[in-house]
């Protein structure tokens, strides 16, 4: 876990201080699938900013996440970069006015980086825009062979509403 002591930097208000750190990161786990950040540890950007109502803290980084595609698990990368921004009021009233990462003038960076790439995913991570996955049938990748099964058998269960799509013939 990589915190950062706000302390140490001795900022009055109006002062900004700018950091390079490095944060660790655990790997995500997503439908079953582990997705390891790299590179790890992250190297990042941190600058504080103290207000007379608080502090202002700025990180930026940029992570990419390695593990299965969604569609055909084959070997995918997702590069993010991220810039994050969070306030911590000097006497909060509200928790609008607190930042969940700070504690006693300590940020947990791991934290806020970790929930940050959490947000920035999209509903699928592939191995390309366009990946087609895996036949439903056999199993094999679409993408490295596109295929179509000819003798798709109908499940008997489904008999009763396939004789509904039929078209009755008119009466004559």
């Amino acid at each position: 876990m990589t915190t950062f002591d706000l302390r140490s930097l001795r900022l009055r208000s109006g002062d900004q201080a700018h950091e390079r750190v490095e944060i660790e990161l655990r790997s995500l786990v997503l439908a079953g699938q582990e997705y390891e950040p790299r590179p790890n540890p992250a190297p990042a950007e941190l600058a504080v900013t103290r207000a007379s109502s608080g502090t202002v803290l700025e990180l930026a980084f940029a992570v990419s996440l390695h593990g299965p595609c969604f569609r055909c698990l084959a070997d995918a990368e997702l590069p993010l970069s991220l810039r994050l921004r969070e306030y911590q009021a000097t006497k909060p009233q509200s928790e609008d006015d607190r930042s969940e990462y700070v504690d006693d003038d300590r940020v947990d960076l791991s934290a806020w980086a970790r929930d940050a790439v959490a947000l920035a995913l999209p509903d699928q991570i592939l191995c390309r825009p366009d990946c087609a996955g895996l036949c439903p049938v056999c199993g094999k990748d679409l993408n490295a062979e596109p295929h179509e099964h000819e003798d798709e058998r109908l499940d008997p269960r489904w008999a009763a509403l396939e004789a509904l799509r039929e078209p009755e013939q008119p009466a004559r």
